[in-house]
């Protein structure tokens, strides 16, 4: 499979995904998302763990809301009935799988590229050179996120504000440790486009490193995975 399938596959898994309204349709493009997991020969408990772990909060926030506290799904309420709680669980359900969906589908088109690099991938994609080279540096700030958030815990416990393990305090601070971590992502950002980035001539061997890796065609593969991404998408449709 080449980047430019999996790119419009994963767009079209997520355009199926939001034209579904209710359980089944988003049953079947998450089948069509596991088949697609399935296809890579890859292991894919962790793509699910990851996409559990986008949708979790979410679901326990909005089943707290809507289950226990309101009662009622939004379409009642705009239409003034009493509703019930089996209708705000539905409404939740088709929330949370919609996001799981969506999570998982991306997370199984990095199953099929287990063995790319990110440079590699951005290469081989069809877009405009100066697109490629904001995806490349935006790719390489996620190490930046990680850095700045390991270096923020550690000078806020080593300051007393938080602690190790779970606790009162960490609650009560947690504000704190946003803020520290979002500064420290700023001055490293910072550090990097003023100085580092300057010094090693990124942007030059940037240009240098994705004229290299040319776009390939769409092969077979891209087209029947494009297909059953957009036939599922056109029975969710069909299903509303």
């Amino acid at each position: 499979m080449t980047p430019n399938g999996a790119v419009i596959f994963i767009l079209a898994v997520i355009a199926g995904a939001l034209v579904a309204r209710d359980v089944a349709s988003l049953a079947l493009i998450l089948a069509i998302a596991l088949v697609f997991a399935l296809g890579s020969g890859q292991r894919m408990r962790s793509a699910l763990a990851r996409s559990a772990a986008i949708v979790l909060p979410l679901a326990a926030f909005m089943a707290l809301v809507w289950i226990g506290i309101v009662g009622r799904a939004p379409a009642e309420i705009a239409a003034n009935v009493a509703g019930s709680r089996a209708a705000a669980a539905t409404y939740v359900t088709v929330i949370c799988l919609r996001l799981f969906v969506i999570a998982f589908a991306i997370q199984a088109a990095f199953l099929h590229f287990a063995g790319w690099t990110p440079l590699r991938f951005v290469g081989g994609l069809t877009a405009p050179a100066l697109v490629k080279k904001l995806l490349v540096l935006t790719l390489s700030l996620i190490d930046t996120i990680l850095q700045a958030v390991d270096r923020a815990r550690t000078a806020l416990i080593a300051a007393g504000i938080i602690t190790r393990k779970p606790s009162w305090r960490n609650l009560r601070h947690g504000w704190v440790l946003v803020q520290t971590v979002w500064l420290t992502v700023v001055t490293i950002a910072i550090g990097r486009t003023r100085d580092k980035w300057p010094v090693e001539d990124t942007l030059a061997r940037l240009d240098g490193a994705l004229a290299t890796g040319a776009a390939a065609r769409l092969n077979a593969a891209d087209l029947g995975w494009m297909a059953l991404a957009v036939a599922g998408a056109a029975v969710a449709l069909g299903l509303r």
